[in-house]
């Protein structure tokens, strides 16, 4: 299992894993996503992206992590994690000292070294976005900050992911005696003639 940029080709992989999951996709930009993908397999498992909040001349830019998913068969073994990491990574390569999350799912965070900010003390630019979040997800968003260099990664989640494997929940293909029909004497609406 590995975290890589985004290409091209995952747009449509994206756009469809964003809608199933239920997440918003506001200025999306596929080149914004880092996306976890499985070795042996090449299976996409999960996916997030940074987005860039410019400040005016008073205002220093921001930078959120948005856009965190993972499929369900991927949940539990540290992808989410993994492609958190990424991000996070990848903004103090750019310069940000601190990053964002605007989250109805705040404790996922807090584990990693994520704070609770105060709506009132959040930057102008992402207490607008946390107002469109909230129509958009509910009431229960809040705002979460991290300083890059405070990143922690739990061990359990470092291991999870060395090892991920996806959950096998195939349910076994029905057959006609689920239903109550006999096979054996059964007929068809469509004669083949066999």
């Amino acid at each position: 299992m590995y975290v890589r940029d985004a290409k091209n080709r995952d747009e449509a992989w994206l756009l469809d894993a964003i809608e199933r999951l239920g997440l918003d996709d506001v200025a999306f930009r596929s080149r914004d996503y880092v996306i976890a993908v499985d070795e042996e397999s090449g299976d996409r498992a999960g996916f997030g992206r940074l987005r860039l909040h410019r400040g005016d001349e008073d205002e220093e830019n921001r930078i959120e992590l948005t856009g965190i998913g993972v499929l369900p068969d991927w949940r539990h073994r540290g992808v989410g994690a993994h492609v958190v990491e990424r991000l996070v990574d990848t903004a103090a390569a750019d310069g940000f000292e601190a990053v964002y999350v605007l989250t109805d799912q705040p404790e996922y965070l807090t584990q990693f070294g994520f704070e609770r900010v105060d709506t009132d003390d959040l930057p102008p630019a992402l207490s607008d976005r946390l107002t469109e979040k909230r129509e958009f997800l509910g009431g229960d968003v809040v705002g979460l900050e991290l300083a890059v260099d405070e990143f922690e990664m739990p061990s359990r989640l470092r291991k999870a992911f060395k090892d991920a494997e996806p959950t096998d929940d195939d349910e076994p293909e029905e057959s006609a005696e689920d239903f109550g029909i006999d096979p054996d004497s059964a007929t068809y609406k469509y004669d083949t003639g066999r």
